[in-house]
């Protein structure tokens, strides 16, 4: 039998136990019954497969990698694996929840990936249907790394049977919000890392769309955070509320500064004054109070450190102009809004210049890390969790340092996977070659040291010649 055809007849088999139904009323011995082995084999071995495999797999169909085709359907192949394990297991059972019904949605875009994978191998309709074929099997295999957050995201929350009753509506702003800025720090790693070029390329500055992403969400927030009669708000209502009116008017100013592809600090400036905000919100018990506190100073911190990036760090080292000769980088205002005269030199040959880019390209790590973490903490500060935190006597230092742990783990994850993409597949060469460009319109450049994380893009520079 061919791999494909395994992959296949798996994929079958697991859609005939999704008809196992969760029971709507549990036993006390059911709903407390220990976790058996199957159940905890499943739960690791879909975190690993969503959370790991698929997004390497992703990248390497990115770069045309020939790794891409075994690495996938070694994922869905345990992906129906897991699936089955999720419902044959024993011990502790578990209510209808919105994890079981996601699962059953999931099918179909696992179903329309493997054959749409299928259909592509077969190289037929090159002219018609193909090129189609490879946009949506582009689209779906982007949003697996959503799907499978999304998706254990629900498979935690149902295993503590949190988010049901009246604490639905925290853990939507909790884990919405937090996941967001998550999405915000892994998209700045991506634009910062290798996409500069590609925020050129649009015309926009990358606080353009942040503004727009923040103006927008906030309309969301003033019509949704107040609850109960009209004329009663409580302190939380009205906290949330007025935050929404200042992401939608501070949005608004952004946009029309960030315009003509100018930079501002306007976004980083409603992050900070979020983040103070939540450092001050009421909480009932003390440790969901420095659990919130903790989020906003770092969430304060972000800000502050993307204001440093977009005001005083300039790119990190020269870049290609495509042509085979090497751009001389500057500091002109739409790349950063610090001014520089034009007889200064931001790098100096010999070792002070290298170890002035080195810190450059630091820095530019700690904006992103710094929002990863924020996300999580946020993410970990509902009510149902810092209950049961507290109720098994952890005070907030550990809890607050074990977040950090994961966004260590997490952020290590998100550079290695743009490592990954830079030196893995069509790109692999680019670490001693010219830029080459990408479908997906990330630019890639080496560095001149061979070192490909960071790659700007210089704007009103000038070509070196041999006589520079």
């Amino acid at each position: 039998m061919k791999p494909w055809q395994t992959v296949l007849f798996l994929a079958l088999a697991a859609l005939s136990v999704l008809a196992h139904e969760h029971h709507d009323e549990l036993t006390e011995e059911e709903a407390n019954a220990p976790v058996d082995a199957v159940l905890w084999i499943h739960m690791f071995l879909q975190a690993g497969v969503w959370g790991v495999l698929f997004p390497v797999g992703m990248v390497l169909g990115m770069t045309r990698s020939r790794w891409h085709v075994p690495l996938q359907s070694t994922g869905f192949a345990l992906t129906f694996a897991g699936i089955f394990l999720g419902h044959a297991h024993k011990g502790r059972q578990f209510p209808h929840s919105v994890h079981g019904t996601f699962a059953n949605i999931m099918v179909l875009p696992i179903l329309g990936q493997l054959v749409l994978g299928i259909y592509l191998k077969l190289h037929i309709h090159e002219e018609t249907l193909r090129p189609y074929a490879v946009k949506a099997h582009g689209v779906l295999g982007k949003a697996y790394p959503v799907l499978g957050w999304t998706q254990m995201l629900f498979g935690a929350l149902t295993f503590r049977g949190y988010c049901r009753g009246g604490h639905l509506g925290q853990c939507l702003a909790h884990y919405i919000m937090g996941s967001g800025f998550i999405a915000y720090g892994t998209i700045m790693a991506i634009l910062l890392l290798v996409g500069e070029a590609w925020v050129r390329r649009s015309g926009r500055s990358p606080e353009w769309w942040d503004s727009w992403v923040i103006m927008l969400w906030g309309i969301v927030n003033t019509f949704t955070e107040h609850h109960g009669p009209m004329n009663v708000w409580s302190v939380k209502d009205m906290q949330h509320t007025i935050m929404g009116v200042l992401w939608w008017t501070g949005g608004a100013l952004g946009i029309f500064l960030a315009r003509n592809n100018n930079r501002t600090v306007v976004p980083s400036i409603i992050i900070m004054l979020t983040g103070w905000a939540m450092s001050n919100h009421a909480q009932a018990l003390m440790i969901s109070t420095e659990v919130h506190s903790m989020f906003g100073y770092t969430l304060m911190l972000a800000g502050l450190a993307r204001i440093i990036e977009i005001c005083f760090v300039p790119p990190t080292r020269p870049s290609s102009d495509g042509r085979g000769q090497v751009v001389e980088p500057d500091d002109s205002s739409d790349h950063t809004l610090a001014e520089a005269s034009p007889q200064a030199n931001l790098f100096p040959s010999g070792s002070q210049g290298v170890k002035r880019m080195d810190a450059t390209r630091a820095f530019r790590h700690l904006p992103p890390f710094l929002l990863v973490a924020s996300g999580l903490l946020f993410m970990s500060a509902t009510d149902e969790e810092l209950d049961f935190v507290h109720d098994n006597g952890m005070d907030h230092v550990t809890y607050i340092l074990i977040m950090f742990s994961i966004a260590f783990v997490m952020y290590t994850l998100i550079v290695s996977l743009i490592h990954l993409y830079s030196t893995s597949g069509r790109n692999a060469s680019n670490a001693s070659s010219s830029p080459s460009l990408g479908d997906d319109n990330i630019e890639m450049s080496g560095d001149i040291d061979g070192n490909k994380w960071y790659a700007p893009v210089p704007s009103g520079a000038h070509v070196i010649g041999d006589d520079d």
